[in-house]
């Protein structure tokens, strides 16, 4: 097998991972067995080895002395100082929009993940919606090639990702759809960023006691029910 595709092959686990991470297949706090992850993917452990501290410097998986990688399970004061650190810095991002070049095309980015957002909140594809939600949040930041905040608003994601898909998956068949969170895209339509940023603090803040309260529903591995 040629070294590039060898070198790929973590990755590779760590999206698989990933994915049954946030789709709740691994729940917080379960133990993640190098051993059962080699028979489920049918590979060696070394690769394994390393798609796990992949996923464990992105915030997900933790791993504990002497007991291996789990998956991590965030406490609600946590899940409350998360959501609202990425807040602030979903405001920030927007804060910095300031040329009328830049809101014009901000305002295009986030009217076509606003629609690709509503198709899928519509169609209950909560894959794609939280995906799309990402990008929406992500938009300002990488408009403006701010490489430190993209970063960071990104750990911040994938570290809030299983808890908000959670929510979703008990709550958005009941959610009636807002175009893009509490008016970001009016206040950009009238050129207002101080007030497109409040309004994206404000539709993050506005996920926490949601999330919160879909998480301490969750049954953590090895805990009684």
């Amino acid at each position: 097998m040629p070294f590039q595709a060898l070198a790929t092959i973590p990755y590779f686990l760590k999206e698989q991972i990933r994915s049954l991470i946030i789709d709740g297949t691994f729940r917080p706090g379960q133990p993640l067995r190098e051993q059962d992850l080699e028979q489920r993917f049918g590979t060696s452990r070394s690769p394994i080895r390393e798609a796990l501290r992949l996923l464990e410097l992105s915030g997900m998986v933790q791993h504990i002395q002497r007991k291996g990688f789990r998956v991590r399970h965030y406490s609600v004061t946590e899940i409350r100082h998360l959501y609202a650190l990425y807040a602030e810095l979903a405001a920030y991002g927007l804060r910095q929009i300031h040329a009328a070049s830049e809101i014009a095309q901000l305002q295009t980015q986030l009217r076509e993940l606003d629609e690709q957002l509503r198709q899928a909140h519509e169609a209950g594809d909560i894959d794609t919606y939280v995906a799309r939600l990402r990008d929406s949040y992500l938009a300002p930041s990488r408009l403006l090639g701010d490489q430190a905040l993209l970063d960071t608003l990104s750990r911040l994601c994938a570290q809030l990702e299983p808890v908000h898909y959670l929510y979703l998956r008990t709550a958005m068949g009941s959610l009636a759809y807002d175009r893009f969170h509490g008016g970001i895209l009016a206040a950009l339509a009238q050129a207002d960023t101080a007030a497109a940023a409040e309004a994206a603090r404000q539709g993050v803040l506005d996920m926490i006691q949601p999330a919160v309260s879909a998480q301490d529903a969750v049954v953590i591995e090895g805990e009684p029910g």
